[in-house]
């Protein structure tokens, strides 16, 4: 052996070792085993007996697909809603999660479950129908993932079946039926009837078993030369049967299928239902012998489970002919044979324009008919919107860059505003209207009155910026060069800006004005959010704060129990201080006339944590700890001088209290050093302009 030969292989002989061990060690052979499980027809028979959910059709799968990942239900606008946790896409932790949709989820599932019971909706076309961006496709990339590994599971097992092919050499193959039908369509049609009653005896109603449709023309044309071979003896037909499992695949076409609309040169309606295979007529004598036949079109493959049209309404009249079939009947017709039986969920997508155009064309009513649409509209409240980008855009993903506080809220924010209506209530702003959509609470209005804000919004949601554009300015944003080590909101609101000159779906002017304006609105909301921030920050001094609700409290209970207060320094007895007490209330605009009821408040929930041997902290009481935050930024924003940053010359005193509030900056609200500073210079100029509210932010 040459002397440099174990020289080469020692290094990585340990490594591939390790590797190869690490995957056997990982992989499961036992459930291997059970995924390519192989039997008799009579051994089917016995799972059949034991679990008659093998035989369910595509409808009832898929709606116990959906099911078997759990539902919640909780109240919003005084209505029950169920949230299907299949959508949260824990297939793979959350990457196609839908956010903010459970209305339109909630109600396809129903038009699933309906269909899953034969009450009609099975005979229909379900089109999902909105926007350009509003997860149309990924509803349904879901749904089809969804099936893939539920197929693979025992709750979701599912069976097809082969056949014996022995040819004139005596060579025995064995031939897949081509279409993964369910291996009771074996049992002729004249002998259902009795066979079912005799296997669903032992079966609740719920579960009862039936057959519906006949084999595909391969199917069909081997079992009669069988029968022809055995004398019509089926016990000796169906020895020529193994029954296998099914594993549904999109990859492998099992299944699952996908038709989308091309040239209408290089494409035909064979793509849907099969076409000639023209070697095997050489073979096989004729182009009408189903050996000679490939059923390998998209309603082929998709048996037994779905198939999705994207861009539906784009197809040619003549592909749309066998959808109505399709949907209808549950039948398809390939070239030269005769009508063949399906059994699958057929889903389209289609956005505004093109069903709009199906409206208006007297020609596809046939199609509207055999179809039930479902509106996917884009998303209305902020924190769904603001967890699509957070999926995208994390530290988990986004390495090297920071992206500074608020940046995606506020793009989300004003994603969210271009898609809700201006409301008819004069004394509503639309940035009022988003916060309540958004769970917020406002003066006078209750959950009867945000149900009446969104039902007389009926077109809410089908316009305005798709959430792709917000994603295309954010990624803008990041590789930009004056992205030195973060992005802040008003980089990305500048892409968003100048986006809107050459979007290619807004070419409506005063769409655009309008669009701009919402900008300056969002601009505005974050400047108050970022100096609510500082004067937080400003006030967290925890001592600071305990000392000034203590002086409070003692004030409080003096002027509800008719008491004085004892003056710490002086030893006297002295009337409650209604200056200072007013001076905390107004920060949260208590006016005079209900400062007596919110004093009693306070006081009434101290005595209720009194009886539970509870001590009192300011924190438990939110509007009592913006108030006391709110006075004590006041008392020490003179102190801190942070108008000082905008000049140069900073003191050495004042820049160590100003690095203190930097530091609770990045402490308590996730900025760092560059983003915070970028803040403080911001809000500093607005001291600075004499742009400060008086009153809570």
């Amino acid at each position: 052996m040459p002397a440099n030969a174990s020289a080469s292989k020692s290094p990585t002989t340990p490594d591939s070792d390790h590797i190869i061990g690490l995957v056997k060690r990982l992989q499961n052979v036992h459930v291997y085993q059970q995924l390519t499980w192989e039997g008799s027809f009579a051994d089917y028979l016995s799972i059949v007996r034991s679990n008659p959910k093998v035989t369910r059709n595509a409808f009832q799968r898929l709606y116990d697909m959906i099911l078997s990942f759990g539902t919640e239900e909780y109240q919003q606008y005084n209505e029950k809603i169920v949230r299907y946790k299949f959508f949260d896409d824990p297939i793979e932790d959350g990457r196609d999660a839908v956010y903010g949709l459970e209305r339109p989820l909630h109600k396809f599932v129903n038009l699933i479950k309906s269909a899953a019971r034969g009450y009609g909706t099975e005979k229909r076309v379900f089109l999902l129908h909105g926007p350009v961006g509003s997860a149309k496709s990924t509803i349904v990339r879901l749904l089809k993932k969804g099936l893939e590994a539920y197929s693979k599971t025992e709750e979701g097992a599912l069976y097809a079946f082969s056949w014996r092919i022995e040819d004139e050499s005596g060579n025995i193959t064995w031939e897949d039926s081509p279409m993964h039908e369910e291996p009771l369509l074996l049992i002729p049609p004249e002998f259902r009837a009795e066979v079912l009653a005799e296997i669903n005896k032992e079966i609740s109603d719920d579960d009862r078993i039936s057959i519906q449709g006949e084999l595909n023309p391969y199917c069909r044309h081997v079992y009669q030369e069988k029968s022809h071979q055995y004398g019509g003896d089926w016990s000796r037909i169906i020895q020529d049967v193994k029954v296998k499992r099914l594993l549904l695949s999109e990859k492998d076409r099992v299944g699952i299928g996908t038709f989308q609309p091309k040239d209408e040169k290089n494409q035909d309606s064979t793509e849907l239902t099969g076409d000639i295979n023209y070697r095997k007529i050489a073979i096989y004598g004729s182009d009408s012998d189903p050996r000679a036949f490939n059923f390998d079109g998209e309603l082929n493959i998709a048996n037994r489970g779905l198939v999705e049209f994207i861009e539906v309404l784009k197809l040619d009249v003549a592909f749309l002919y066998d959808l109505l079939g399709a949907s209808q009947e549950h039948k398809i017709k390939p070239k030269k044979f005769s009508q063949t039986d399906i059994d699958e969920v057929i889903i389209g997508h289609t956005n505004e324009p093109e069903y709009r155009k199906l409206q208006s064309n007297e020609f596809m009513e046939a199609l509207r008919d055999r179809t039930v649409k479902i509106d996917v509209p884009y998303i209305t409240t902020l924190n769904d919107e603001i967890r699509i980008y957070e999926k995208d855009y994390n530290s988990d993903r986004i390495k090297g860059k920071h992206i500074a506080p608020h940046t995606i809220e506020i793009a989300a924010m004003w994603a969210v505003l271009t898609r809700i209506e201006d409301p008819k209530k004069a004394q509503l702003t639309l940035l009022q209207k988003l916060k309540l959509y958004d769970g917020k609470t406002l003066p006078g209005f209750t959950e009867d009155n945000i149900k009446e804000l969104r039902m007389e919004s009926e077109r809410e949601g089908m316009d305005g910026i798709s959430p792709r554009y917000i994603q295309d300015k954010i990624s803008n944003a990041l590789v930009s060069d004056e992205a030195r080590t973060c992005i802040n909101p008003f980089m990305v609101l500048q892409e968003l800006e100048e986006g809107l000159r050459h979007h290619s779906l807004i070419n409506n002017e005063e769409q655009k004005k309008r669009f701009r304006d919402l900008l300056s609105v969002v601009k505005e909301e974050y400047t108050d959010i970022v100096k609510s921030e500082v004067q937080r920050a400003i006030a967290a001094d925890e001592e600071g704060l305990k000392h000034l609700c203590g002086n409070y409290i003692d004030n409080v209970k003096a002027y509800t129990q008719k008491e004085k207060v004892r003056n710490k320094y002086t030893g006297e007895d002295e009337e409650p201080d209604e200056r200072l007490m007013r001076s905390i209330e107004q920060k949260i605009d208590i006016p005079e006339s209900r400062k007596d009821d919110f004093r009693r408040e306070v006081m009434n929930y101290i005595g209720a944590l009194a009886l539970e041997n509870k001590s009192f902290d300011y924190r438990s009481n939110e509007r009592l700890q913006k108030a006391l935050e709110l006075k004590l930024f006041e008392d020490q924003k003179d102190s801190i001088k942070l108008t000082s940053l905008i000049s140069n010359v900073v003191d050495k005193e004042t820049q160590e209290k100003i690095d203190v509030v930097k530091s609770r900056m990045i402490k308590y609200f996730g900025y760092n050093d560059e983003s915070a500073t970028d803040v403080l210079n911001y809000v500093a100029s607005i001291f600075a302009r004499g742009d400060v509210k008086e009153t809570g932010q």
